[in-house]
């Protein structure tokens, strides 16, 4: 009896060794080509690189070929295939750089569908990017360059001027973090969304999202500009003598204040911008507001800042 069961109990063994475990049932059933997690980090740490091989012919298309390279590699394993995905994205690109990401998460969707058989052509993929590279251009600007940076740089300024080493250290520390935990953030929704998230954007609401961050950088700005403008118009409109006998001089800024505090840097600023819309050079208005800077304080209408 125990012979016949050390034999039932080797030919079980042996169906065992030869009958395949779950996990490779489900790879087996499941033969998809897929992005690893591994890949999908490669792509957004490649993308970082966008503007490294920025050219005037067709700006960002270098650095997004680059970006998507390592999708291209694990989707596409024929020479031809590969060859066919690398031309298709050196066509024309160009959008914000932190907004990449956003794209490249929906691209690197559609070439996995299109390497599975989807309905996915050359034409689609193109004209999902450039369909998306305006829109988030337009958002990339009040969002990054009109809000978080000002915010982040003028409290990294005000460590800064105090003497604190730590006002480089919270800027470069903190607009890396932000940038590059956005990055991943939108790159994963993207690819997991795909072409979905085209249609979350219908309805306005990217434009309403726009606005909305439009309004807060030009908030940010006018808070800005009276605290790193300074103007001292040293011009004396009155002068009157007090009770203990000093005598006290009104200057045209303590008037211009007085009406509204920080107004000669704002009038300063709007003359700026005027400036930009009637397309001066912007070379030309910072040299000509060093000039009048020195011609003003030399003529006396112009004086240093007071503590």
């Amino acid at each position: 009896m125990s012979h016949f069961k050390n034999e039932n109990k080797l030919s079980e063994n042996k169906l065992n060794e030869n009958k395949p475990n779950r996990e490779e049932v489900e790879v087996m059933a499941d033969d998809k080509k897929r992005l690893t997690k591994k890949d999908l980090i490669s792509i957004w740490w490649r993308t970082t690189f966008l503007m490294a091989s920025y050219n005037y012919e067709r700006m960002q298309n270098l650095g997004f070929l680059y970006g998507i390279m390592p999708a291209i590699r694990r989707l596409y394993k024929d020479k031809a295939d590969k060859s066919a995905a690398m031309k298709r994205h050196l066509e024309f690109y160009n959008t914000h750089p932190y907004m990449a990401w956003s794209i490249m998460g929906v691209v690197a969707s559609l070439e996995e569908d299109k390497a599975n058989g989807g309905d996915v052509d050359d034409a689609a993929v193109n004209g999902v990017k450039v369909g998306m590279m305006g829109p988030f251009a337009g958002v990339g600007d009040p969002i990054f360059w009109g809000t978080l940076r000002p915010i982040l740089g003028a409290f990294a300024a005000s460590l800064a001027v105090g003497g604190s080493l730590s006002g480089f250290l919270v800027f470069f520390l903190g607009w890396n973090i932000i940038r590059m935990s956005f990055a991943w953030f939108t790159q994963s929704i993207s690819y997991r969304e795909g072409t979905k998230i085209t249609g979350n954007m219908q309805g306005n609401q990217l434009q309403k999202f726009t606005m909305g961050a439009s309004i807060v950088g030009m908030f940010i700005m006018g808070v800005l500009v009276p605290r790193w403008t300074t103007i001292n118009l040293s011009t004396v409109v009155s002068s009157k003598t007090g009770d203990d006998g000093v005598q006290k001089a009104t200057t045209l800024n303590d008037t211009l204040n007085g009406i509204f505090h920080g107004l000669p840097a704002l009038l300063l600023f709007l003359f700026c911008i005027w400036l930009l819309r009637r397309k001066v050079n912007p070379i030309i208005i910072i040299f000509g507001l060093f000039a009048l800077g020195i011609l003003g304080f030399w003529l006396g209408f112009l004086a240093l800042p007071t503590n």
